[in-house]
């Protein structure tokens, strides 16, 4: 199951609206085949490994699967045929499918023809893995993860002298990581002005470039030719979001004329954030991840905006005139879990 786990990991963001699954074939004890769901309307994993077996499995053959085998039909047939077809006689399942109306279906259909199934191996970690889809797929709402880079004492700047970058390489390396992950990313108005960030997704195979959000209720980025966001190559993956009431004609009219599209939402400064939320609903974007400011991320953690939370915090100080982005909120005690990442800690779990 853990080199399932290896193989479903190389479609890492890849597979949206779809979840990471990989696949395992055994005989003996030995592993003779693999395979992986690359992206969507590709064979899934299970398809693929039988494939790379290339023949009728033996007789002690055992499947193993990071994620319950489908059981309908969607663009492509369900992998439970499949697995009856090649006369599997044990399957392995890491996690349940999280879509309610087929969770356990498919493993009762494969029961119900004799097969032994083996459920939980290593089910939280094949859980996890698919954070994104089993949020989406249980909900029909995208998955809003909030991200922060912060200091011992809560803040998301240095004092002056000491640069911009709070975190450590290993802790950045890994935000990229998530860039990849997540379909889109979002920042807010302030951000973008004052950091002039690229949002794509960076590392030793390349750059990607997710759909980029920048929240600015009321257009204050309009104009604003040198901001990466509005020049690049990927400007028209860049969505500007804002108030409807607030929108100008001629401030619609520049955005149009660089090429970056805006969604001018029909709510209030207190609904702003549900109304974006779903619309990208309406729009099948099935998760963002948010690099916020302090008062951004003090508003999600308010207002209930955010699903789940990265945390990173630097051994170190912050700027003591600046605000924390944990001010007047208490996060939500048992709910996140603590890992290292270089010299940082990493926060991260569910907010509810």
């Amino acid at each position: 199951m853990r080199r399932a786990l290896e193989l479903a990991r190389q479609a890492w963001g890849r597979t949206h609206p779809n979840p990471m699954v990989g696949a395992v074939i055994t005989e003996g004890g030995q592993i003779v085949a693999e395979g992986f769901h690359a992206k969507a309307g590709e064979p899934h994993a299970e398809v693929m490994a039988l494939r790379a077996l290339g023949r009728k499995p033996a007789a002690d053959a055992v499947l193993h699967v990071t994620l319950e085998p489908c059981c309908t039909h969607g663009r492509t047939p369900p992998c439970v045929d499949a697995i009856l077809a090649a006369g599997f006689r044990t399957v392995v399942v890491g996690a349940r499918d999280p879509n309610p109306a087929h969770a356990g279906h498919g493993l009762e259909l494969l029961r119900a023809k004799g097969v032994a199934v083996v459920e939980g191996v290593l089910g939280e970690e094949c859980a996890e893995l698919n954070l994104i889809f089993n949020h989406w797929i249980a909900r029909g709402a995208p998955l809003i993860a909030l991200k922060v880079a912060s200091t011992l004492d809560g803040k998301l700047t240095l004092p002056a002298g000491q640069g911009r970058a709070i975190t450590g390489p290993a802790a950045q390396a890994y935000v990229h990581r998530l860039r990849r992950l997540f379909p889109a990313i979002a920042v807010s108005a302030d951000t973008a002005l004052a950091d002039n960030p690229r949002l794509t997704a960076r590392g030793d195979d390349g750059e990607t470039c997710p759909v980029r959000f920048v929240l600015d209720r009321h257009f204050k980025t309009a104009g604003r030719t040198g901001l990466n966001l509005f020049r690049d190559a990927h400007r028209t993956r860049t969505i500007v979001v804002g108030l409807g009431a607030a929108a100008k004609k001629s401030d619609l009219a520049w955005y149009e004329a660089e090429g970056v599209q805006v969604w001018s939402l029909v709510g209030d400064e207190a609904s702003f954030l549900q109304v974006w939320a779903e619309r990208c609903a309406q729009e099948k974007i099935t998760g963002v991840l948010v690099e916020a400011g302090p008062r951004l991320a003090a508003s999600m953690l308010a207002t209930g905006a955010a699903d789940y939370l990265y945390a990173f915090v630097a051994p170190r100080s912050g700027d003591p005139a600046a605000p924390g982005w944990q001010d007047g909120v208490t996060l939500p005690a048992g709910l996140l879990r603590a890992s290292l990442v270089g010299s940082d800690a990493l926060y991260q779990g569910r907010l509810r």
